[in-house]
């Protein structure tokens, strides 16, 4: 397992961080064996785990809570706020009332005193930044976490989030968690080199491209289908697997084409993939998410992968530097692009 720094902080995480969604309900319902998982993930040398409040109902915080007890020190352990934790219009976001409240029940659910890595999941469009952080900032001051966080934050709210700790004195979000596969690169463009301008360390989510990267669809298969979809209600909805949308049969094909470079290079898909992420210089590690022992095992491959710059080249003329072959995949839409009275003016309300 190779180790790298998490941006400017000087806190040391394995290049694979092992990703917690897949425990509870919405992946491996049983809590013991997601436990295992778990702790053969941290055998392994991963060292850092990122969960989230959301993920199964909280179910996952539980699970990591679990599998991690007495081994709390070794593990860098990342959650996350703001996505609707109940029916209440006030329970989710990113205000001060509900950060304080949601930082207190992850706690619980994981069973420690203190959260590594506190990152706000979405940006919260109703929020001002100075308020979010300004609770953040206070949660670090009472020890309840040590750093904070983004997640799939466009490039201009980054560059906002560190403006406003600058200028008021708030602790600044120290790591940024955006999309990033081979077949979803448009970070690379902007999201990438801002983090890299503001020494902010990158958790890469859906390195495997929300299972296009599994190794098991290509142009020949009957066509796609993904365990999130039939598991998570927000997933079930979307038209992330839909092959009438044309990005998703670009993606396919892309798939296919990747698969055959990985076998001409004596590599699994999923070990290209995701060497592919971690080569990235901006990339502290890629969050994989297994299910199953088997599927960790399939993931752990790849930890000291270095790919060759000419095998990169070749992944360049599959899919182009900077280049999202499904926009939908980017991970955020702007709120006033989704708002059409913010886009036409008050009489569009």
């Amino acid at each position: 397992m190779r180790y790298r720094t998490l941006g400017s902080t000087g806190v040391q995480v394995s290049s694979l961080c092992l990703g917690a969604m897949m425990f509870g309900k919405w992946g491996n319902p049983d809590h013991d064996d997601s436990a295992r998982v778990i702790r053969h993930a941290l055998d392994a040398g991963v060292n850092i785990i990122d969960t989230a409040d959301v993920y199964s109902d909280g179910e996952s915080e539980r699970v990591v809570g679990k599998a991690i007890a007495g081994r709390r020190d070794d593990v860098v352990l990342a959650t996350k706020v703001s996505s609707p934790m109940g029916p209440g219009r006030n329970e989710r976001g990113a205000s001060r009332r509900w950060i304080v409240r949601a930082c207190e029940a992850s706690l619980r659910r994981l069973g420690t005193d203190h959260i590594d890595l506190y990152q706000v999941h979405r940006p919260d469009p109703a929020t001002d930044l100075d308020e979010t952080l300004g609770a953040l900032t206070d949660l670090v001051r009472a020890g309840k976490i040590r750093y904070a966080g983004s997640s799939t934050f466009t490039p201009s709210a980054i560059v906002r989030a560190q403006w406003t700790a600058e200028r008021r004195q708030r602790e600044r979000f120290v790591c940024e968690q955006p999309p990033y596969s081979l077949l979803v690169r448009g970070i690379e463009a902007d999201v990438l080199p801002t983090c890299e301008t503001y020494g902010m360390g990158v958790l890469a989510w859906s390195p495997l491209a929300e299972g296009w990267l599994s190794g098991r669809w290509h142009r020949d298969a009957s066509g796609p289908s993904s365990h999130r979809t039939r598991t998570m209600p927000f997933r079930a909805t979307l038209s992330h697997y839909d092959l009438d949308v044309p990005g998703n049969r670009a993606k396919l094909d892309a798939a296919t084409e990747l698969a055959a470079v990985a076998e001409e290079a004596g590599l699994t898909l999923i070990q290209l993939a995701l060497a592919f992420v971690t080569t990235h210089p901006a990339v502290s590690a890629a969050i994989i998410g297994p299910r199953t022992a088997e599927h960790l095992r399939d993931q752990l491959g790849a930890a000291d992968i270095v790919l060759e710059s000419d095998l990169l080249d070749r992944v360049d003329r599959v899919v182009a530097p900077g280049t999202d072959l499904n926009p939908d995949d980017a991970g955020y839409a702007a709120d006033v692009l989704a708002d059409p009275g913010r886009r036409r003016g008050a009489g569009a309300r």
